[in-house]
């Protein structure tokens, strides 16, 4: 019987729609779709504003849509596509293109992923999920979506994605004892308090293991990247907080372990290689023939682990917090640090200051329930406020 990924004459490839092409995931998946001998064909990509990289993608996929999110882009886009690619601006072209993939790859970075990935569980589609703040920030809308039976979510974050593989291995959720999600420890793991005090931002970008974006490398010195993560795995697997733990792993091998009530621990090993989650995704249930993040097991030497240092690292504990308050806290939690972020990456805000700012704006949170995208766009509108305010007093 024939692959159902491999383009042949009675099958025609998967149709995959890119959201966020340009940037690192984004650029990765396209790799993957180049190597996927025809199993695979880009219909869709969009970006905010990056237009000549968009134009340059769409030149080499030749997709039917390009949407572009910056108006003042969509002048200079519009003059460099391809014959057959036809451009459209803003939200609702997003949702076109939505519509045109059998898989929905959202690599859109922060907040803004939110709107891909309700449009896209809510029109039945397969969603390969690359942003993990749409999940902290609308997670009771998304299993309220997936407890109707209405789409389906294969993750891209590799820790997660090494999850779902070792949860195949059981015949249900109740077999599990425990989830252990793995973090590298990022660029200042085993840094003193005082080595912490004035870091740059250079540093932080230098992460030891992976090639990402600014926002989440910075995100992964801070630890928050693994407080998201504990909080996405928590709406993605339907676990309560108390059974997932996260652990330093500093050679980022292990991409995470799943416990098993009988006491053995499944884990998914390789070299870290984002292509492999994002293949793995696209291609699912099936696997890739390209091994990406192969081992070598003869120079493979040693696997450490360790307990996160939370006082030095804050973000960490504050995000689990927030996560177990529910309710309109990690939206809260998201959105302040996006700000904070933001500012670091100006050099407008020092580095520990970013566990501040996402404390104070998380305190300030009234934990509102909320049944509505609009209402998670208000809570969120609502703590970006705060974190500016939380910004402006310690610059006072």
């Amino acid at each position: 019987m024939a692959s159902p990924l491999r383009a042949s004459a009675d099958r025609s490839p998967r149709k995959i729609a890119i959201m966020g092409s340009t940037g690192s995931i984004g650029k990765q998946a396209i790799d993957v779709v180049k190597g996927s001998e025809g199993r695979f064909q880009v219909v869709a990509m969009s970006a905010y504003s990056d237009w000549k990289t968009l134009a340059a993608q769409a030149y080499e996929l030749h997709p039917e849509l390009v949407v572009i999110g910056d108006r003042d882009a969509a002048s200079y886009l519009e003059q460099e596509l391809p014959q057959g690619t036809s451009m459209e601006v803003g939200a609702s072209g997003l949702v076109d293109a939505v519509m045109a993939g059998d898989v929905v790859l959202n690599a859109v970075v922060g907040f803004a992923g939110l709107q891909i990935t309700i449009t896209a569980l809510q029109e039945g589609k397969r969603l390969a999920l690359a942003n993990k703040e749409s999940l902290v920030a609308g997670g009771d809308l998304v299993s309220s979506i997936l407890s109707r039976g209405i789409g389906e979510i294969i993750p891209v974050d590799s820790e997660h994605c090494a999850i779902q593989q070792c949860m195949r291995a059981s015949v249900g959720a109740d077999e599990v004892s425990r989830l252990i999600i793995t973090s590298s420890g990022g660029p200042f793991r085993g840094f003193t308090s005082e080595q912490l005090s004035d870091v740059t931002v250079a540093q932080a970008l230098n992460h030891p293991n992976w090639v990402m974006g600014s926002k989440i490398t910075v995100d992964s010195s801070t630890l928050m990247n693994k407080g998201l993560e504990v909080i996405e795995a928590h709406v993605l697997f339907g676990m309560d907080y108390d059974r997932i733990e996260v652990v330093i792993h500093p050679q980022s091998i292990v991409h995470s372990m799943v416990e098993f009530v009988d006491g053995a621990t499944m884990a998914q090993m390789s070299n870290p290689d984002m292509r492999l989650p994002i293949g793995y995704a696209l291609g699912y249930p099936e696997r890739m023939p390209v091994a990406y993040g192969k081992l070598d097991w003869r120079v493979l030497s040693r696997l450490d682990f360790d307990l996160p240092d939370r006082e030095s690292f804050r973000c960490l504990a504050i995000a689990e917090e927030a996560g177990r308050l529910g309710r309109s806290y990690p939206v809260w939690l998201n959105a302040a640090n996006e700000v904070a972020v933001e500012l670091f990456l100006q050099c407008a805000l020092p580095w520990r200051s970013i566990a501040d700012v996402v404390g104070g704006a998380v305190e300030s949170c009234e934990g509102r329930k909320m049944n509505t995208v609009e209402e998670v766009e208000y809570e969120d509108e609502l703590a970006r406020q705060e974190a500016r305010r939380i910004v402006d007093h310690l610059a006072s």
